[in-house]
This record gives C-alpha cells, structure tokens and sequence, in this order.
C-alpha cells in the first residue's frame, strides 16, 4: 500500500498528468505487492517521478543510463541536487527510480514480465541488466547482503578503477610503455583475516546466516534456523507488516592492510626509521644528522621513461650506457614500430644519426661533426653541414687517411663500436618502415650524408651489415627525394649495381625506382653509366623473377625519358633487348582451351517409366541396409529436375517392385511409406519436397526429380544400354556396365552361343547378322561363323568406366563425381586455346608481363622523337629504329595479342605506337 503522500514542494507541479501518472504507479505497486514513494526524498529535495522516468526513459531506459559512466551523476546535476557529495546524491537518485519506476518502466515502455520484487525492488539498485535478469541467472553480491548501499554510492556503479586512467603508451609519454623491458613488481595480496570461522558469542545469528535462495515457488522460502530466530513453517500468512519488515543495515567489517615489507617495503621502512629514532630520542642518545631534506638520486620519484633515459644514455658517451640505449631501442623499433614515432619524441633521431656516422672513424681518421650552422665560412674536412647536406661528401671520403683494418680478427673495441652502430642503424632502418617516420627522416641532411658515407665503406665482410641497413633506408627514403646526376646518395646507389651482392643489387635497383614517387618531380634518371644499363639488360636474362621485376621497373623509368632511350640506342644493342621482352610476355604462361557454345541446350523430356534396373546394381544394393538402401536406389535411378515431378504412389510402387521379393525371402522389412517419402527429401537434400497437387483430382507428388535416362552405379558412372533388337523390333533395354559383361550377354542371350569351360564361344557357322539399333553390317552379305560377328560386335561395346585421377599424396575418401544433368543436350561448341599470364584481382595484366609490355611501349613511343631517329631518317636508304627494333617481333606480338587476353589493351596500343596496324 501506498504510504501518505508528503507536503510537495514548489519544484514538483501538480498538473493533471501527474496526478495521473502518480495514480497509475500507486496502482501498480499496489498489484504488484511492493512500497511505493509517490515523492522520493534525495539529499534535501523530493524527486518528481514524472519528469525523472521521462528524462530516463528518453535516455535510452534504466539499463542505458546504468550502463554509461557517470549518468547518474549527470542526471543528479540535471535535477539540481546540489554538489556536496554528489557521488551518494546520484546513487540515491537512482535508487529512487530502481525501486519506484523500474518494474513499471519494464511493464510499459518494454512490454515485458518485470522481474520478481525478490530480485527487484528487494535488492540494491548497484548495477544494471533488469530486461534480462531472472531468478537463475541473479545472484546479489556479498556486499549487497550486508545492507551497506551507500557504500557503493558512486552513481555510476563504481569509480573508474587505475587501470583506465593509465597512459595510452604514447610515444614520449610518462608512463611505463615498455611492458616486455621493465615488468612492474608483481602486486601483494594483503593479508584478510578468516572471519566466518571464528565467531563471538554476541553476534546475532542473523548476520552469519546465507541469503535465502530464490526458486520458481515464492511462496515457501526456507528461512535458517538458529538460536535466535524462530522457524514457521507456515509462511503464507504473515502479515504485511511482517513481510516489508525490513532489519537494521549491518556495518560491514573494516579491513585495513598490515605494513609489511612485502607489501609495501618504503612504508614500513619509514616506519622502522621513525620507530628507531623515537628509541633514540627516548633514550637521550644524539641522532645522526641528516642530509637536509636533499632528494636522493632515484627517490621519490619513478624518473623519466624509458625514451629519455635511452636518449640521454644515448647521448652520454659511456659505453655501457649506449649498450643500454640502443638494446631497448632495436626492440622498441622491433615490437612497436607501427606506433612509435619520432616527431612524438624530439631529438632521438638526431642521436642515432650522430652515433651511426662514428662509424667512418673506425675506418678513416675522421671525427665528423654536425653544424647546424649557416655562417662558417671555411668548413673543414671533418664537417658535415645539417642545414644544406654537404654536397661533396664523396670528395671528402676520398682525401681521407684510412686505418689498416683486419677483415679477419678485429679488438674488442673494434667490435663493440661496431656492434653498437649497427643496432643505431638497425633502429633507424627498423623506424623508418612507417611512413611517417620515413617522410619526417627524409628531410634530415645529415641522414642522406651518412648513406652516401655507409655506401662507400672498404669493401670488408665486417660492414656487409650495415651497408644492407644503409640500403634498406634509402628504399624507404628516396620516394620522397629528388635527385640530380651530382648528387652523392644517386651515384652512391648507382655504384651498387657493379656490385656482385644480389640483396644490396636488388635493394638499390629498388630504391633507385621509387626516387620521387611521392613528389610532382619526375625521375628522370640522368648519368647512369654504361656499365650500370649493360649489367641491368643481362640480368633480365635471368631465372630470378625478383631481380627481373626489379630490372624492368628501372628501364620502365628509363626508357619514359626520351633522351634516356637516345643514349640507350646509340651506346647499347637494342635489338638483344627487345627481343628478351617479347619473350618475356609469355613468363610463367599457361595454356588453357575454354569451350564456347553456339546456342542453348536442348531438353529432352522424361522418360513415361523408370529405367530397367541392372543386375550388377541390384546385387550391390541388397548387401545394404535401410534407409542406406533405399537412398542409393533413388540416387541411382532418378535425379534432381526443378521443372519435373513424380507421384509419390508411383514412386512407392516403384521401390517396392525392387524389393519387395528380396524382403519376403530374408524377413526384413521394407521401409514405411511415411519413411520412405521422408527419405526422398533427404536423399537429394531438400531439392525435392513432397507438396500436393491441386486439382480436379488431389495428388500427392515429389517435386523436383525425374526419372534417369541411363542409371548410374554407387560411384556416379554410367551404365550402357544394350540396343540389340529382336526379330520384332523391340529393344533389348538392358544396362551393362563392363564391356565384357555386356559381350557376353549378346553372345549368349541374343545368339545362343555356347560358351565353353575356358570361358571361350564355340565358333559354329550359320547364318548371322547384327540387329544393333541402325546398324546395317551384314544386312545384303550376312556372317557365315560366330567368329565373324563376335568381331563385329566389339565396335558396339561400351568404353571402360574412367577411374578418377586422384594425387599421389592424396589419402582421404575418393572424391565424389560431379553429374551433369542428363536430360540436357549441349548445343554445338569449338574449343578456343588461350594463354594466361599473371593478372590481378580484376583479372588485369599484372607481373613480368605487364613491366614488359610497358617497356617495349615507352621504346616505341620514344624511339621517333630520338636525334638517332632523325639521323637514320635523313641516311639514303635508312631504317627507322621503330623498324629495325620491331618488325623482326611483329609476328610475334600479333599471336600474343590473339591468344592472350589480359595483354591484348597493351599489345593493341604498342603496334599501334610502333605503327604496325593492328
């Protein structure tokens, strides 16, 4: 029952639809058996319901708001219930809804059964999930019981625990951010002592009695039984005011954690200090003096992370130090790599390029140092310039003195420096795979002098690392560079291709294609030396497909360039060239026919009866067992047609002709009709269903099969009919599957042959001839011996069932035979050969071939416009390079153009560059 209803404040209008809507929720309570507040007291307001359930319900519902972090506290502010301890003010505004709106909210907004009042409005508000809650899946928590609502009194159902406050662990961040360098002591558990063992003799039974468990009849609920309860069994009639009796709210028991050093080892040091200084103090003794308040190195304060600490141990000189560095660094760059950046973190980059640029002292007698300074004059030999770059790096490394270097057996400081400029490098390299981090290096001068110096090292196995590094960077690097013929890092990458080393080899042919991919500049690839073209042509001769795609790219980039491809004819054999790029669009080429159809299939109609069942078939389907049986039966002598269909009294009439001897002979059953229709839809996997027809006549029919022209075995080949025909004309109608079984059955059936214990015929004579359907051997000149039609015969024979080809390795089941459907005749075809290349996801040209379409292409725009064209042209009797280079492939081109497909736009447009008219 509703209590009375308090004095209402100004803030809470009484307007007819909250008369109403109040009205309607002391009714329902009053149903539902439960107290209702018409007007809620929170802090030192009363709550209008109405404006509170719509706010809530326009939120999204209880669940919603309970659900978002901090709503309820929003919503506390929203009705203006002050600020001072706003945390309690939210949970007692939704404590107020939970146990007056909340059921009511499931009931009509959500149209749903409202939980139990025992798990409702019974309970704490703590929490959300009421649409869902049942009495199996909820259980209250510990603290729940214990009465101590505010306690959880956050308005959000708890304070956002540590770990949500974290850092994200970005770059230059204060928090930990290398989980795999340095793991944070494993957290203590604090010592909580056992409570429910050991009990006073003053504490109330009550509050170590289990919360009762709710079950589907809540109207006995067994209630513990001790010394100071009293048991009832008859539980039904309480009073009302026995059953909203609600007890005192316990205090829960206070646990406060002892100092220990394992759970906190500086408190309790502090601890035992001031302990110790008390004793001292008590017992007149003098106390040491102390340091002033100085803060010790590494107390009080976790110190910087572990970016800064690489950096300035980075930056330290102390060789230990450096170690520390550069180890965590080459594993930060390694497992983070795709996060972290060096825009994020100042000065790091300019750090590992100071220390890989050490490595020229242990090979010349050079310190080189960094200016950042525009004003010197006359800078030395030993200066490196950060604003400009320092354009003659290579005249420097040239005039330097160099140090005698072992390439066998090295001092350990030779290693260790060595060591740590590689890991520099390796971070740099490792770094720079992120885009950001390539493009944020790629404006760094002194970066490109250090590649310009690691690629011109001594040619010592020691510095192979390295140089591979240095190349890895300048992959990543020159897309977003522009380069002349003079400058050092070009010619550097260029010298690379007279090397012997594939990987150095690829990776600068790689490198030097991608110059100025990300610019509006074009690579104009001016001063590559004769020798660097040659070795690029030969090795396109090559069984490497790597090395080949990485060749073409370049001269795919070289020949854009019309005074490129002028150099190219007037220094190098083209014809060579080309003919090696005919070749290779046919790399990795595969024929393959593909049947084209002239019309569309012709349907043949279903045969008015089902076909004769084979001997050979029906003595492999008595060795089975229903419903395997029938199943294979139906498989065997029908098959799936949308447009056909059979009744099922046909059907069932059909199988029991079958099988029903053999059922009466061996006492087994046949299958049920209802079963065996049933299995019909499961034999051809629901493609025929059972329906019935309407009509002037009611049918039951299966639709969606047909009868089989020809039967099939248990493995999906086709038996052969014998079309031998009687002196009457009718057919003979039997299937064989095996061209002996078949011989025979003519042999001894149709001729009466005697067949001998060897398995042998007798040759008799006589008068014989073939009665084969339109066959007319022997019809004006008939056989005189058997010999002499069993010969003939051999011509009507059916071929051998093909075996499938299964794999070598193959160990699984055989695989199933795909059936055509047999009632549709192909229309006529002709068979057309083509030839696949590599093609893409949208089955385009792709690969070696495409990189060699478009070379010749640019070789026969560009070879017109060259002073070596003009000045053939204007010779008595010259020929044009467009001639010379294209006419002895022309042929060859015209049959890639006819037969391979994802080339054709590519060939088509090169004759027509070329002028050969397609």
């Amino acid at each position: 029952m509703a209590p009375p209803r308090n004095i209402r404040e100004a803030s809470i209008q009484n307007t007819p639809e909250y008369t109403e809507f109040i009205q309607k929720l002391t009714e329902y309570h009053e149903r539902r058996g439960t107290h209702f507040e018409p007007e809620p007291r929170v802090g030192a307001k009363h709550v209008d319901l109405l404006h509170l359930f719509k706010t809530v319900v326009d939120r999204g519902g209880y669940d919603k708001v309970s659900e978002e972090k901090l709503a309820w506290r929003k919503l506390g502010q929203d009705f203006n219930l002050g600020t001072n301890n706003l945390p309690a003010l939210a949970f007692s505004l939704k404590t107020a809804y939970y146990k007056n709106l909340a059921a009511y909210e499931i009931s009509s907004i959500h149209g749903k059964e409202p939980p139990p009042k025992e798990i409702l409005e019974d309970t704490t508000a703590k929490g959300g999930g009421l649409l869902t809650r049942t009495l199996e899946n909820y259980r209250p928590s510990a603290r729940a019981t214990l009465g101590n609502d505010h306690s959880e009194a956050s308005g959000d159902d708890g304070t956002p625990d540590r770990q949500r406050n974290a850092s994200e662990e970005t770059p230059g961040s204060g928090g930990r951010v290398t989980r795999g360098l340095r793991h944070a002591p494993p957290q203590r558990i604090l010592f909580q002592p056992e409570t429910s063992s050991r009990q006073t003799r003053n504490v109330s039974a009550t509050s170590h009695a289990p919360s009762p468990q709710h079950h589907p009849n809540h109207h006995q609920q067994h209630q513990p039984r001790g010394a100071s309860t009293s048991y009832n069994p008859n539980m039904e009639h309480q009073s009302l005011a026995v059953t909203n009796y609600e007890p005192r709210p316990q205090m829960p028991l206070t646990l406060r954690p002892v100092i220990t050093p394992g759970n906190n080892a500086a408190e309790f040091a502090k601890r035992q200090k001031l302990m110790k200084d008390a004793a001292l103090s008590a017992s007149g003794r003098a106390q040491a003096a102390g340091r002033g308040g100085i803060m010790l190195p590494g107390s009080g304060f976790d110190g910087p992370n572990i970016y800064v600490r690489c950096l300035c141990a980075l930056r330290s000189g102390i060789p230990a130090e450096q170690d520390y560095a550069l180890h965590h660094l080459v594993k930060i760059s390694m497992e983070r790599g795709d996060k972290y950046r060096f825009e994020g973190f100042p000065g790091l980059a300019e750090a590992l390029i100071e220390k890989v640029l050490e490595v020229s002292s242990l090979f010349y007698k050079v310190d080189w140092q960094v200016l950042y300074m525009d004003d010197v004059a006359t800078p030395g030999a030993d200066i490196i310039n950060g604003l400009d770059g320092t354009p003659d790096i290579l005249r420097k490394i040239a005039t330097l003195p160099k140090i005698d270097v072992d390439d066998n057996i090295q001092t350990a400081e030779f290693s260790d420096a060595l060591l740590q400029i590689n890991e520099a490098a390796l971070t740099i390299r490792n770094m720079a795979m992120l885009e950001e981090n390539a493009y944020y290096v790629s404006e760094m001068l002194p970066l490109r002098d250090f590649l310009s110096i690691a690629l011109n090292l001594p040619n010592l196995d020691c510095v192979v690392e390295l140089k591979h590094y240095a190349l890895d960077i300048a992959e990543q690097l020159t897309k977003y560079l522009h380069f002349d013929e003079t400058d050092p890092l070009y010619i550097s990458l260029l010298a690379q291709l007279c090397d012997n080393d594939r990987g150095a080899i690829l990776t600068a042919l790689r490198a030097i294609s991608r110059i100025s991919m990300n610019l509006e500049e074009n690579n104009l690839l001016k001063g590559v030396p004769i020798k660097v073209i040659q070795n690029i042509i030969d090795w396109t001769l090559l069984n490497d497909e790597d090395l080949v795609h990485a060749c073409l790219d370049f001269l795919y980039q070289y020949t854009a360039v019309v005074d490129n491809v002028d150099f190219l004819i007037s220094e190098v054999q083209v014809e060579p060239l080309v003919n090696q790029l005919v070749r290779l669009l046919m790399h990795n080429a595969e024929k393959k026919e593909k049947t084209h159809f002239s019309g569309y299939p012709t349907r043949i109609q279903m045969p008015p009866q089902i076909a004769r069942l084979p001997r050979e078939l029906l003595t492999q389907l008595l060795a089975l067992q229903e419903p395997e049986r029938s199943s294979q039966w139906l498989r065997s002598l029908f098959e799936e047609d949308p447009d056909e269909k059979i009744t099922q009294i046909a059907l069932w009439q059909a199988y029991q002709a079958c099988f029903a001897s053999h059922a009466a002979q061996t006492n087994v059953p046949l299958l049920a009709a209802a079963d065996f229709i049933k299995n019909v839809s499961t034999t051809f996997q629901d493609k025929a269903a059972a329906q019935v027809q309407q009509g002037l006549i009611q049918k039951f029919i299966i639709k969606g099969i047909r009868y089989r022209i020809t039967p099939i075995d248990m493995k999906g080949e086709e038996f052969s009919k014998c079309l031998w025909r009687s002196p009457g004309g009718e057919s003979c109608g039997e299937f064989f599957m095996s061209p002996e079984a078949m011989y025979q059955h003519i042999l001894k059936d149709h001729q009466g042959a005697n067949q001998l214990e060897d398995g042998k015929f007798e040759n008799t004579a006589g008068d014989y001839t073939c009665r084969w359907d339109r066959c007319h051997r022997f019809e004006t000149e008939h056989a005189t011996t058997l010999l002499q039609l069993a010969r003939h015969i051999k011509v009507h024979l059916p071929p051998k069932p093909s075996s499938t080809k299964i794999p070598p390795n193959y160990f699984g089941p055989p695989p199933v035979k795909k059936l055509k459907p047999s009632y549709l005749i192909p229309p006529p075809s002709h068979s057309l050969e083509e030839i696949q290349t590599a093609m893409d996801e949208r089955k385009e040209a792709a690969g070696i071939p495409l990189s060699a379409v478009l070379v010749l292409r640019n070789l026969a725009r560009n070879l017109a416009k060259t002073e070596a064209e003009e000045i053939a042209m204007k010779l008595e009797g010259g020929i044009s390079w467009v001639d010379k280079l294209f006419k002895p492939v022309e042929r060859r081109l015209f049959e890639i153009m006819a037969h391979n497909r994802s080339l054709l736009p590519y060939v088509t447009d090169l004759l027509g560059t070329a002028g050969k008219d397609p």
